[in-house]
Parts: structure tokens; C-alpha cells; sequence
């Protein structure tokens, strides 16, 4: 995919003569179209043209001025680590949370860092409100190519989210977005795989957009998008919850969209099919429909985000407690044919997602849970226990260490391996993306006050 006016402006920024910049973007054009010379010099002149008018000076102090410059940090998202899963990723979305806060406070906000959110919804105020959760997941970008594994994948994530928040899914809705040159099959590829999971869980698709990803300005064949998920809660399965002793349990994982990409690009396609079924989906169900249990499970989570260490890290900041974890138990419930395609790609399985369940319960019950899903065909056991130090223990065998999270998750491509040779200095770039946060909120909030004062 090309984007053809982020190159007209960063050549237009560097004094590049007009003549020179078309003659690019003919070139650029000349990849995906097979149109006349006479046509392409058309098209790249009004690119062109369009770069040059975006690119306006607005008087100093101006409200427009305000609306349109964006507060740079001159950090890029590959240099941040956003969407890697680990502590970039995490320090950019709690500061995202916070831009996000308003005067309506939902039951469930962005600053719980959770994957889903909710709030209350009153029908009766005699009744008890019901609490409506919502869920939004992007598909992996690594699988543009295969639209049909991303439709699947994301939209049984954003299944997962709801479930493991203790709620039941109702509807299902589409975002999708497809580069000017992509293939109109890959729309419909996309949305056979979300029909797949739609069909198979019984939950319906209710709606949907569909765009260009940049119009007539990025030409290319990318595919990206997501899945929005709605829920009605049945239990408080909030991460708050979890008590210092509670047992941890973990089905069995195969992974999904990163497991799957994987497979693809390390040219083992066939493992990829280990990724294909609703086992999370199943095992959820099974619980929710088992009131005695759920009464006494106060926590669940999926292993996705940065993988198993990314996401206790990330519950351990909401929960009062610390986790002690037994890898020995951890590894055996890594499906053996995705545990192969990892170790023979040199990939960490504790820092990928593993589309697992966990779940955090009273001990008392933990027996019955593992006993309630092996009789479902649902391999489980338990991986640990919460403990009263704030820290995550990671124990094998006689070997006992603190853990924490990395930048970024796991390198699982082989670009991704490239990119983590290089060397950043993570103070520096979190002070300048701070500074940009803070930036950000001070737009916000002097904008708001703008339109209040029109009223």
C-alpha cells in the first residue's frame, strides 16, 4: 500500500522540486494501475495540488489554527511500540485513557485498561440497572492478505472480551476498510470468516461500515479493520475482584490472529489450522451456564495482549495482588503443535497471544471448574495462585524469577526480530510522547470551552 500524499508532503517539506514529486508518484501509481502515461501525470498533478493546499499556514492564536496542527512527539508508532504489547504499548494507552475521560463516567472506563468497557443502563428506577458491556477489536494487520483468517480471528476475540467480563454476546458489527486497488473479494472473504464465528456462537451481525482506506489518495491492495461487540453482563467478572489466594486456571490455548500469522509467514501454513475452532467460546459458555461456579469466580482474562506476561501485568495494576505462576503447568497447556511452531521459530510463548482462557476463582471451587470443562473435552489445570506482594513470580522447577514486561511482546516475524535490534532509549521517548499527552489535552479542553461559549 502507498500512501501517495504522505509522500507529496514529506517531498514538498524537503524543498523537492514539483516535477520531481510527480515523476514519483507516476512511478508509485505505475505498481498497482495499468493506465495510459497521459492519465497517471493527470492523477499525480492533482495529488499534488490537494498536498499543496492541505498544507496551509493559519494565522498564530487562531481557534482554526488549534483545530487543524496536530502536537507532534516525533515519535512514530514503531518507535513507541504501539500495537506490540508490552510497555509502550501500555504507556501510550494510559495516557489515551485519560484524553478520553469526560464528565460521564461509564462502569467500566477506558482507565481500567481492560478490554472491554460498560456502563449502566436504567429501564426501571425501581429495577436494578442492567450493565451493557461494548468491545471494540482490530484485526491483525499481518493478515491483510488472508482476509478470510482475519475475519475469523478478530471477530472471536471480540467475542472473548465479552465473555471473560462475564457477559453474553448479542451483537456483532463490522468496520472494514480496503485500499483503492484491493479486490472486492477480499470484502466479502472478510466477512464470510466473521459470518463463520457469527454462526457458530449464535450471536448476529447487526451492522457495519465499509471505506477506502485514504480515498483516491493510498493506492494499494490493504485490507484492515475490526469488529464491534455488545453484551448484556450476567456476572461481575471485573479484575478488582480477584482475591489474594484465589487459584489460577488456564484451558488449553492455539492461538489466533498472531499464531496464524506466524504459521503463514514462516512458511508453515499448515499449523495454522490448529487456530481454527471456538474452544474459548465453548468453555465460556459452559461457565456462564453454570450459576454454582460463577458465583464463585471472581476474575477471568484471555491471554492476548503481550501474552501471558503482558496481561498479568496488566491485572496486577487493577487487582489488589500479585500472581505466582508455575511455567511447567503454563507450557503444557500450549497446544504441542503451535508450542513446536514457536520454539522452532525462536518465538517466546509468554509473550504471545495464546487465545487462552484463565480464570481466577476461589480454590474451593477449582476442582469442579476442571472437572465442569475436561467433561467438555476442554483441557484445563491450574497455573498458580494470587499473592499478597504486587509482583509476578514466574517459577520452574528450582527456579524462581520477578517478571516484567517487556517494550514489546515476542518477535514473531522476522521483521519484527529486525526491529528489535535496534536500540532505543525508552526515557527520552516516553518524555516527548508525554509532552505531546499534554499537549493533546490542552487542545481538548480549550476547544471544548469554545463550543460552549457559541452556546
Amino acid at each position: 500500500m502507498t500512501d501517495l500524499e504522505g509522500i507529496s508532503k514529506k517531498l514538498l517539506e524537503k524543498k523537492t522540486p514539483n516535477h520531481i514529486i510527480i515523476e514519483r508518484l507516476i512511478q508509485e501509481y505505475k505498481t498497482f494501475k495499468e493506465l495510459p502515461k497521459d492519465n497517471l501525470t493527470s492523477m499525480a498533478n492533482a495529488i499534488l495540488k490537494e498536498s499543496q493546499n492541505s498544507m496551509i499556514s493559519i494565522e498564530e492564536n487562531s481557534i482554526l489554527k488549534n483545530i487543524i496542527q496536530i502536537p507532534e512527539s516525533h515519535v512514530t508508532m514503531g518507535e513507541g511500540g504501539v500495537g506490540c504489547r508490552g510497555r509502550g504499548d501500555f504507556f501510550v494507552h494510559e495516557l489515551l485513557t485519560k484524553i478520553s475521560e469526560t464528565q460521564i463516567h461509564p462502569f467500566i472506563p477506558p482507565s481500567s485498561l481492560d478490554d472491554t468497557g460498560a456502563v449502566k443502563w436504567y429501564n426501571n428506577e425501581d429495577q436494578d440497572p442492567i450493565i451493557i458491556l461494548s468491545k471494540m477489536e482490530g484485526m491483525h494487520s499481518r493478515l491483510s492478505d488472508f482476509p478470510f483468517l482475519a475475519g475469523f480471528h478478530v471477530t472471536r476475540a471480540a467475542l472473548r472480551d465479552i465473555y471473560v467480563k462475564g457477559g453474553i454476546p448479542i451483537s456483532l458489527m463490522v468496520d472494514v476498510h480496503l485500499a483503492d486497488d484491493g479486490d472486492i473479494g477480499k470484502l466479502f472473504d472478510f466477512q464470510a470468516g466473521i459470518a463463520v464465528v457469527a454462526e457458530l456462537s449464535g450471536v448476529p451481525i447487526t451492522a457495519g461500515s465499509t471505506l477506502r482506506i485514504g480515498g483516491d489518495m493510498v493506492i494499494g491492495e490493504r485490507l484492515t479493520g475490526g469488529i464491534a461487540g455488545i453484551g448484556i453482563m450476567k456476572y461481575p467478572f471485573f479484575r478488582k475482584n480477584i482475591q489474594i489466594s484465589d487459584d489460577i486456571l488456564m484451558i488449553e490455548g492455539a492461538g489466533g490472529g498472531t499464531i496464524a500469522t506466524t504459521a503463514l509467514y514462516s512458511n508453515n501454513p499448515e499449523y495454522l489450522m490448529e487456530t481454527i475452532n471456538i474452544n474459548f467460546l465453548k468453555a465460556s459458555k459452559c461457565l456462564l451456564n453454570s450459576p454454582n461456579l460463577c458465583n464463585s469466580i471472581h476474575s477471568m482474562s484471555d491471554i492476548t495482549n503481550g501474552g501471558l506476561r503482558g496481561d498479568l501485568y496488566e491485572i496486577c495494576n487493577e487487582a489488589n495482588c500479585g500472581f505466582q505462576i508455575d511455567l511447567t503447568k503454563v507450557k503444557a497447556l500450549v497446544n504441542p503443535k503451535i508450542l513446536e511452531l514457536l520454539e522452532t521459530n525462536g518465538v517466546d510463548y509468554l509473550g504471545v497471544s495464546l487465545d487462552s482462557l484463565m480464570i481466577f476463582c476461589d480454590p474451593k471451587i477449582s476442582l469442579d471448574i476442571i472437572n465442569k470443562l475436561t467433561s467438555e473435552n476442554i483441557k484445563i489445570s491450574k497455573i498458580g495462585h494470587c499473592i499478597e506482594e504486587k509482583e509476578i513470580f514466574f517459577e520452574s522447577g528450582t527456579n524462581k524469577r520477578k517478571i516484567l514486561p517487556r517494550f514489546r511482546e515476542s518477535a514473531y516475524t522476522e521483521i519484527k526480530k529486525v526491529v528489535d535490534l535496534h536500540q532505543i532509549n525508552e526515557d527520552k521517548i516516553k518524555n516527548q510522547i508525554k509532552s505531546t499527552f499534554e499537549k493533546s489535552m490542552q487542545k481538548r479542553n480549550e476547544i471544548i470551552q469554545y463550543i460552549k461559549n457559541l452556546e
